[in-house]
């Protein structure tokens, strides 16, 4: 997985836009960040998972998915080292933490069922 493809399937999801934080490339929806590239360093990704996510990505995907270290990691901060990341488990990463943050008004727009 490239840094390209985190960022191309990152903009995929429904409103996101591309910002920066402290210097790194960051994927926010609404003001929320959900995800960002290049911490701590180039071969990596992070998702803003809750601990449950990030303990059933870590669990299944241990060579993937790593716990951010310090208070960040404990409260679902998930890193993905990119190099190990298939498209389908990056895009469900993605999925989950972009839902983490999206304002309710946008969920309830993409969870309306389709007719």
């Amino acid at each position: 997985m490239s840094s390209g493809r985190f960022r191309r399937i990152a903009l995929a999801l429904p409103n996101a836009v591309e910002g920066s934080h402290h210097g790194k490339a960051d994927f926010r929806v609404g003001k929320r960040v959900f995800a960002t590239l290049g911490y701590p360093d180039d071969k990596w990704g992070m998702v803003k998972l809750t601990p449950q996510q990030q303990t059933m990505l870590v669990d299944a995907e241990p060579d993937m998915f790593q716990p951010v270290p310090g208070a960040w990691g404990k409260n679902g901060s998930t890193n993905v080292l990119l190099a190990k990341a298939d498209q389908v488990t990056l895009r469900s990463a993605l999925a989950m933490a972009w839902r983490n943050v999206a304002p309710k008004s946008l969920l309830a727009l993409h969870d309306t069922p389709k007719r």
